[in-house]
């Protein structure tokens, strides 16, 4: 997948004569991009239009219309998009109630790194997390991270030929599995093209 340049992006003008139809058509794409571990963890799938949609958004909101501000802008996101070997995801615990969220974050240290997929017949895949910049500390972990799946060869043909993909959760304070969704696995194969 290729990562987005600024001849991809709407010009601020653009933008905001096309925003209604070009959000509506990221949501639509969005209904099969997403996976619930559980209660208290999402797993986002990010893309290249998921991407250009934040930083549409992102130029939208901050009103930036410099080249070089722009070229920053996609410095920061292009990271997100997926290269064909690999899944990108936000993954997000979401606990509405403050207090119980700052426990739960401190219960939760280390809970990035556990992630997993697993290919039927494989051994599981642990996602790289946060390789932008660390968001946990020595007391909490964040409640949002940015997790990327790396699949090898095999793994990624297994999957184009309909193997099964398995999401999960190993840490001690929260454990997880789900066998995604047909609908689900079909829309994240584009991404390993």
């Amino acid at each position: 997948m290729q990562k987005l340049v600024q001849s991809d992006l709407y010009s601020l003008e653009e933008y905001h004569r096309e925003r209604e139809s070009f959000r509506a058509r990221v949501l639509a794409h969005k209904k099969w991009r997403y996976v619930q571990l559980g209660p208290q963890a999402t797993l986002y799938f990010e893309d290249r239009l998921t991407i250009q949609y934040q930083v549409q958004e992102m130029l939208r909101v901050e009103r930036i219309f410099e080249t070089q501000a722009i070229e920053e802008e996609l410095a920061a996101y292009n990271p997100l998009v997926p290269d064909g070997s690999n899944l990108v995801a936000t993954f997000m615990i979401e606990i509405p109630d403050a207090d119980e969220r700052r426990e739960a974050l401190q219960k939760m240290l280390g809970i990035e790194d556990r992630v997993y997929a697993e290919v039927a017949g494989f051994d599981r895949v642990f996602v790289h997390a946060d390789e932008d910049l660390d968001r946990s500390t020595d007391e909490k972990t964040s409640a949002v991270h940015f997790v990327r799946f790396g699949f090898d060869d095999a793994m990624r043909e297994a999957l184009k030929r309909g193997a099964a993909l398995t999401l999960g959760v190993d840490h001690p304070q929260y454990e997880h599995q789900l066998n995604l969704p047909e609908e689900v696995r079909q829309a994240l194969m584009a991404d390993l093209d």
